[in-house]
């Protein structure tokens, strides 16, 4: 088997801020080294700069219920998908933050409940031959009762509507592809396998 090709395979002869804005693009020359051992020709590749996320999908065990988010997303309203989707709470983390400190602020103003505890469930890529966007994603443990509303930063143009769904049918969802974030599908296809083992640790304790 050949050795395994690592960052030192690869050589960044430039790299440059090319747009400033709501986002950042970065602009790379590279080459690195090919499966043959060789090294490839010069590319340049535009990069999407997103920085980390964190996501935490929010399950009351008690009402077998989860917390889920709705609001307006321009990514979708360009590819012609209905713009109001139906997402986990999520939001992006700053430097000198841990992971564990966005979740619970996120939870706070986006779906205006506490974090009772978390569990991790993966970190990836979002679009890796593009951005550099990852994504943490957590269950969170909430008590529903009385979780409604409108949410979010107003001077983050931010409009989130709370709503709380039976587990059975937000899995209904799931089946019936009316879930079209990514962070939310890796969320609940790991909820659909964990679900009874979430309520055996949570359920009951509140």
């Amino acid at each position: 088997m050949a050795t395994p090709l690592t960052t030192a395979d690869v050589e960044i002869i430039e790299a440059q801020t090319v747009y400033q804005g709501y986002f950042r693009i970065d602009r790379y020359r590279l080459r690195h080294r090919l499966h043959d051992g060789g090294w490839g020709a010069e590319i340049t590749r535009e990069l999407f700069e997103r920085g980390q996320a964190v996501a935490i999908l929010l399950y009351d065990p008690d009402a077998d219920a989860l917390v889920l988010i709705e609001q307006f997303r321009i990514g979708a309203l360009t590819v012609g998908w209905q713009p109001w989707l139906i997402e986990v709470v999520a939001g992006i983390i700053d430097p000198g933050e841990s992971v564990e400190q966005v979740a619970r602020r996120e939870v706070r103003e986006e779906a205006g409940c506490e974090v009772l505890d978390l569990v991790p469930i993966h970190s990836y890529l979002v679009s890796p031959g593009g951005t550099s966007e990852t994504v943490s994603v957590y269950c969170g443990w909430v008590d529903s009762r009385g979780v409604s509303g409108i949410h979010g930063l107003i001077e983050e143009g931010e409009d989130i509507r709370v709503l709380v769904i039976p587990a059975f049918e937000a899995l209904a969802m799931l089946e019936r592809d009316e879930l079209r974030n990514s962070a939310t599908l890796v969320a609940m296809l790991w909820f659909a396998l964990n679900r009874d083992k979430l309520r055996q640790q949570w359920g009951g304790k509140r």
